[in-house]
């Protein structure tokens, strides 16, 4: 079993485990109880009453975040022609076309987002064991796969976030930093909640939202009342 210093234990004992907090009051006390040296990242989880090794029960989106992440993210984006110069200008990091493939293929990672035009994917799609297990392969589904490389830049640098449920059927997000205002951190999360709850199956039988936890990098976890988000 895991052993935890004494500020994590400390922390743990702030919080009331004889109940669920509402989303507010989780924020507040996730605040009052971090005790890291650096900023630490926001994320929920959330378990979800699907069976993911079914097709029609994979729950998974895009969202921006009202705050964005509290970094902006390194965004590649291959494509070639006229598209290259718009994605310049929509602020991407880095773009071009076979070239970014092989550099990709010889071990660069530089990035936390790739966008690509549907005509590159006869190229990119041979990354898929590269960029797959990272969660940076473009896909139609997340609007990483476009024509509109504008939108796309922009919106993943605006704080653009993919959920997605994984095998055990539980979604783990960032939806900011300890730093964030109280205010921004409940709207960041509430905006995740909103669209997870949207996002629901239509063949996901009894509860749908299982349990909610809202937890920073190095703290206990606070359970929130996951009926309230119900839809």
């Amino acid at each position: 079993m895991k052993k935890h210093g004494k500020k994590y234990n400390a922390a743990v004992e702030k919080i009331d485990r004889s109940r669920k907090y509402n989303l507010d009051e989780a924020v507040k006390t996730l605040k009052e109880i971090s005790f890291a040296k650096f900023d630490e990242t926001v994320e929920l989880t959330i378990w979800l009453g699907v069976d993911p090794r079914k097709a029609d029960q994979l729950v998974r989106g895009t969202i921006v975040l009202p705050h964005g992440l509290g970094k902006s993210k390194t965004v590649l984006v291959i494509a070639q022609g006229d598209k290259v110069r718009e994605a310049e200008e929509a602020g991407a990091d880095f773009v071009g076309g076979e070239d970014m493939v092989n550099k990709i293929k010889g071990g660069w990672l530089d990035f936390d987002a790739v966008v690509a035009t549907p005509d590159m994917m006869r190229l990119v799609g041979g990354l898929g064991k590269v960029l797959g297990p990272r969660g940076l392969m473009p896909n139609p589904k997340t609007g990483t796969v476009t024509v509109d490389v504008q939108t796309a830049v922009k919106e993943t640098k605006a704080g653009k976030v993919e959920y997605r449920v994984d095998k055990t059927g539980v979604i783990h997000t960032g939806v900011g930093k300890v730093s964030f205002d109280e205010n921004k951190i409940v709207e960041n999360a509430r905006a995740l909640l909103d669209a997870v709850a949207k996002a629901k199956p239509s063949t996901a039988k009894g509860k749908y939202m299982k349990k909610v936890n809202l937890a920073a990098t190095m703290s206990p976890g606070i359970l929130l009342d996951e009926a309230a988000f119900a839809k």
